[in-house]
């Protein structure tokens, strides 16, 4: 995860990245979504579909809590943002990248019919100051995949700025 050797940033660094956050989901340029607990007492995760992947593609990024590691969030999360790349985005592929020493993570998208495309050598930022880079794996659906993969089942639920729940079939 690039973003986490950020981490920890202050108060005002942490508004200005949520700030600039809201801002490309408006301008519809990249869709970072916070997750909550039920009761919405605790930050568990977050999940977004980035444009980071070229032309015709997104890019789902999840990352969970230590505390809420097994529950089920980044398969739940991966699957409704499938869907919802499809029905809403005018895409034709959707990519989860994945550090291949993070077996859980890669785990996710292989549950969810995700097509293991390659390991890329060395594209991901290092896990720590001072070391090499990482390797990456690299997982794509494409639109006719859907159908027949666990994402198809999803149940999602979206909403407009004003509101107006949006059709996502």
């Amino acid at each position: 995860m690039p973003w986490a050797l950020d981490e920890p940033q202050t108060v005002d660094e942490k508004i200005e990245l949520l700030r600039r956050f809201r801002g490309q989901f408006d301008l519809d340029q990249n869709f970072v979504y916070g997750v909550f607990s039920l009761d919405e007492s605790e930050v568990v995760g977050g999940t977004g579909l980035h444009p980071r992947v070229g032309d015709g593609g997104l890019e789902i990024g999840y990352w969970v809590s230590a505390a809420a590691v097994g529950r089920g969030y980044a398969t739940e999360l991966s699957a409704a943002l499938t869907r919802v790349a499809f029905a809403l985005r005018d895409v034709d592929r959707v990519h989860i990248h994945v550090d291949p020493e993070n077996v859980a993570s890669a785990r996710v998208p292989r549950k969810l019919g995700f097509v293991e495309e390659a390991t890329l050598r060395r594209r991901l930022p290092p896990r720590r100051p001072g070391e090499a880079r990482c390797d990456q794996m690299t997982f794509t659906m494409l639109r006719e995949e859907l159908a027949e993969s666990p994402c198809a089942e999803a149940r999602v639920r979206g909403f407009d700025a004003a509101g107006r729940e949006l059709s996502i079939s």
